[in-house]
């Protein structure tokens, strides 16, 4: 029976603060509360179990909990404003646990063949039911735009293709122009660059305004020159299908402020430093090329607090996580190698015989605001001058880990860095560590040594931290043993989720977002990685490639990375405020999006770390 009007316009109203009703048209909620009806269970009451086969409705639950348990004992549960469960709906199949009702329970009941075609008419319907985590979590990366009152990327991500950009009108000219022509064409237009093109239109080189004062005002260079005489060859452009995200650390990297987009070997496009942020006070160029060019290590510490201020306005933006982390980790980088080559200099120390390694987040490039220091030192040597250089080596270790812990970074706690003698080896002795952890370290031990595992290259011979991460990777996934307890290692923590399957708040009502989040992606991204042969350091790269590698659909995969990301976007927001506890939000401050998305970013962890009991702890 089709409800009274002022019954549809109630129901419409309810549904219409919770996703996916929240964006979708007016006909389709109407649509999906035609097809239900209202029920009501009693505390203790069964829904559904798997004995009764094909399920043949979707729930709405308007008041009251559901606390569905698997046959293993593993709850989970739902909340008013969920629906339920999407996956056997949409699978037209039997539910895999049992629901039962947490006290009086009152629902929508809609008639699944009624939700399925909905779902053929209602884009943002199909895509909430096959893609939950991927659309909370877009949710709520645009209510953190909108709470930070800010307008920039948030349209344009950073990880959006450079070929969904707009397109501006190209300033191009010939090899053989005259440069006074071209100088003109910019002012008039008010660009920044000219392109120089052949007569096929492809690309030969670049002139920019920042280039004038250089190669033509100092060098005095007549306007009636050729314009091939100043132009930048050859010229560094990226394609359409590289994201903003490239163009931006491309940027940064060689100093340029102007980026070709080339399709098909012609210039479609050209990608300003000023498209990329346009409202950002902090220019990301403009930093990076501050810590390359910084003359001493004095300058390096007024531009650290510049770091940290950039990636809160980043994080004000919503800018996507594994842009922003990228983004600080590139920027943390830029100031480390600055720093050890200052100070190396000092110890008159060749860094050609040396690499400095980070460990732990910087390691696999996910640091966040606030970060401590987790590094090492790997050098060449012959057995017979170790010690000599390992005293040398050394005394460079304790002078960069204190000038970082001047710049904001703290000292490690644990000791893991290069100005200790644990952290600072020769390539051989490196090896024969890893080996020993490998082939003969026991449990604790490894629980220890997990955050040498992710090693990354800063400053100095980066190939000796790539031979290094090599040999990790063959030597761990042929040692089933160690396998194993790095999947021991995994397991030791638990998500916090409370028997019913809500989230179990701590002491002080909230959830720890890395020891109780991120870390758990962490752990068990870093086992399933070396198991497989896997070398990348990164979670999220790790997560994808896993994926791949254990043939896991793709709506499983999207959500491991989903939910990390999510996890480490509220570590990022806590961070903001300086004088907040760095990784512990209270469940009270958070948006009814947001607590829905950390449930189901905690079940998802546990789901993952029931996939790696499965394969390595029978």
């Amino acid at each position: 029976m089709t409800p009274s009007p002022t019954v549809m316009a109630n129901l419409r109203q309810e549904l219409r603060r919770h996703a996916p009703f929240a964006q979708m048209s007016t006909a389709g909620v109407d649509a999906f509360i035609a097809a239900s009806e209202e029920v009501h269970f009693a505390p203790d009451e069964n829904l559904l179990a798997p004995a009764d086969g094909a399920v043949e409705c979707l729930f709405y639950v308007r008041r009251g909990a559901v606390t569905g348990r698997h046959g293993d004992g593993q709850a989970f549960g739902y909340d008013a404003g969920d629906l339920f469960p999407i996956g056997a709906v949409v699978g037209q199949r039997a539910v895999t646990a049992t629901y039962t009702a947490n006290g009086d329970l009152f629902c929508l009941q809609a008639r699944a063949d009624a939700v399925r075609a909905l779902a053929q008419r209602e884009s943002v319907f199909a895509d909430f039911l096959a893609h939950r985590v991927r659309h909370y979590l877009e949710l709520s990366r645009r209510a953190s735009q909108i709470d930070a009152s800010s307008t920039v990327l948030a349209t344009q991500s950073m990880e959006s293709p450079l070929g969904a950009l707009p397109r501006k009108a190209i300033l191009a000219c010939t090899p053989d122009s005259p440069l006074g022509d071209a100088l003109l064409k910019m002012h008039e237009r008010r660009l920044g660059s000219v392109l120089v093109v052949d007569a096929s239109g492809r690309l030969e080189g670049i002139l920019t305004r920042h280039d004038v004062l250089e190669r033509v005002a100092l060098a005095q260079v007549p306007l009636t020159a050729p314009i091939r005489d100043v132009m930048t060859k050859p010229v560094l452009a990226l394609s359409p299908r590289n994201t903003a995200e490239d163009a931006a650390l491309l940027m940064s990297r060689h100093g340029i402020r102007h980026v070709p987009v080339i399709e098909n070997g012609n210039a479609v496009n050209v990608v300003s430093e000023r498209d990329l942020f346009a409202l950002q006070r902090l220019s990301l160029t403009q930093l990076s090329g501050s810590l390359h060019r910084a003359p001493d290590v004095e300058t390096l510490r007024r531009l650290a607090p510049e770091i940290r201020e950039f990636a809160r306005g980043l994080v004000a933006q919503g800018v996507a996580v594994p842009s922003l982390t990228a983004l600080v980790s590139h920027l943390n980088d830029a100031l480390t190698r600055r720093l050890v080559e200052l100070l190396a200099r000092r110890h008159t120390l060749d860094l050609g015989a040396a690499c400095w390694l980070a460990f732990g987040s910087e390691g696999r490039g996910e640091q966040t605001i606030a970060t401590d220091q987790d590094n090492g030192i790997v050098f060449r040597s012959d057995d017979g001058d170790r010690e000599r250089l390992r005293g040398r080596w050394l005394a460079l270790g304790a002078d960069v880990n204190a000038e970082l812990d001047a710049c904001g970074y703290p000292l490690c706690r644990g000791g893991i860095m290069a100005g200790q003698p644990a952290c600072c080896r020769s390539d051989s002795e490196w090896r024969e560590r890893f080996d020993h952890w490998i082939e003969h370290g026991a449990p604790e031990d490894l629980l220890a040594a997990n955050i040498y595992f992710d090693l990354r290259g800063i400053a100095g011979d980066e190939t000796l931290a790539r031979e290094l991460r090599e040999h990790i990777t063959e030597h761990a996934r042929v040692v089933p043993r160690f396998i194993r307890q790095l999947a021991e290692n995994a397991l030791r923590s638990r998500p916090p989720l409370a028997w019913h399957g809500a989230i179990d708040a701590d002491e002080r009502g909230g959830v720890d977002l890395k020891m109780q989040g991120t870390a758990l992606f962490v752990d068990v991204a870093r086992a399933f990685a070396l198991a497989n042969g896997i070398g990348t350091t990164g979670t999220r790269e790790r997560l994808t490639a896993i994926g791949r590698a254990l043939n896991a659909p793709i709506a499983e995969s999207e959500s491991w990375t989903g939910a990390f990301d999510f996890l480490q976007m509220l570590r990022l927001r806590v961070q903001r405020n300086a004088d907040a506890a760095p990784n512990h939000v209270e469940l009270t401050t958070l948006s009814d999006i947001d607590r829905r998305v950390l449930r189901e970013s905690l079940r998802v962890a546990r789901r993952l770390q029931q996939r790696l009991e499965l394969d390595y702890m029978r």
